[in-house]
């Protein structure tokens, strides 16, 4: 018999500490930088995000979003034998994110590790773990989105600084004699790393080169909006199905101009988007798995219906998954 793997449950958190954009203004024009909630309303969608309090890592976003992905499953944590994190804000250097939130979760045993594709991530971590599960490695993943971008950000740049927010997002995979997910694509250009990066690394007990977020905002929209598509249409045509056959589409919430962009180069409506951007702003790998959890849990999303997922960002990645929930 042929295996599959399927989504089982999905769990997501946000940080209790929410800044509208009034809230953030107030702040930047505190520090002499000025911007407004019109400003960022019209070019990005958003109207607020979640931000950690000290002390509060990754992790432990991954933590609750997990326990919430597991109750949804009717699971435990020691039913996982594969914890892969997508995270461009890791608690540690090393060991990986995945290694301390399956310790926290008390899930020890199983494989453990992180992916790093940024805004891409969770899209490249679950085509991991369903090739894993589709071969035997593994029987039940967590597979999990978690980002604490406000510890990147440069609050002097109001092109950057409005746009980020803190948050994470799991589901559990399970293998399943039923086609769960269907195809997946993903993709990389190294060429452009430096449109959206941060270019500095530990050394030496210290930090070399700048720690903080640095974008070029239009460049990365004229890239996104592309190839986009491209990764859509090609895993369409892997699963052999079109756009018609979409019932929802969950981009990377990113920007709602991208969002749109998409919808209409691939002629779906923006009813059939899932939209929830204007609620955390961009929060990277976790703002696919956040948005599948909000729309999973208000009814929007039903049981057998057909969901394409799509992200991208820096390295430069990008890539799409096509399941049926």
């Amino acid at each position: 018999m042929k295996r599959y793997s399927r989504i089982s449950g999905t769990g997501s958190y946000l940080p209790p500490h929410r800044l509208s954009n009034a809230d953030l203004v107030a702040e930047l024009a505190a520090k002499g930088v000025e911007t407004s909630d019109a400003w960022i309303v019209e070019r990005t969608g958003i109207r607020a995000r979640h931000f950690v309090t000290d002390g509060v890592y990754a992790s432990d976003l991954a933590l609750e979003a997990a326990k919430n992905a597991l109750q949804a499953a009717g699971c435990t944590a020691q039913d996982i034998d594969l914890i892969i994190v997508a995270t461009s804000t890791p608690d540690m250097v090393f060991p990986s994110t995945a290694c301390i939130v399956q310790n926290k979760l008390g899930a020890n045993g199983g494989a453990a590790f992180d992916v790093q594709a940024v805004c891409s991530g969770f899209i490249y971590a679950l085509t991991v773990a369903d090739a894993m599960i589709k071969t035997g490695v593994a029987q039940r993943a967590l597979v999990i989105g978690t980002e604490v971008f406000s510890r990147i950000l440069d609050f002097r740049d109001r092109t950057t600084c409005v746009l980020f927010g803190d948050g994470a997002g799991a589901v559990v995979l399970q293998a399943s004699d039923t086609p769960g997910i269907l195809a997946s694509d993903l993709h990389a250009d190294g060429k452009y790393v430096d449109i959206l990066c941060v270019p500095g690394h530990v050394s030496g007990g210290g930090v070399l080169g700048d720690a903080l977020l640095k974008m070029d905002g239009q460049a990365v929209f004229k890239l996104a909006v592309g190839v986009l598509e491209d990764t859509a249409r090609a895993t369409l045509s892997k699963a052999q199905l079109s756009e018609a056959d979409i019932d929802w589409l969950i981009p990377h919430q990113a920007n709602i101009r991208i969002m749109q962009s998409t919808a209409r180069k691939l002629k779906i409506s923006m009813d059939k988007v899932v939209v929830t951007v204007d609620q955390h702003g961009n929060t990277s790998a976790a703002s696919i798995p956040l948005a599948l959890d909000w729309a999973i849990r208000t009814g929007k999303i039903k049981a057998g219906e057909t969901l394409m997922l799509e992200g991208v960002g820096g390295g430069f990645t990008w890539g799409a998954l096509l399941l049926n929930l």
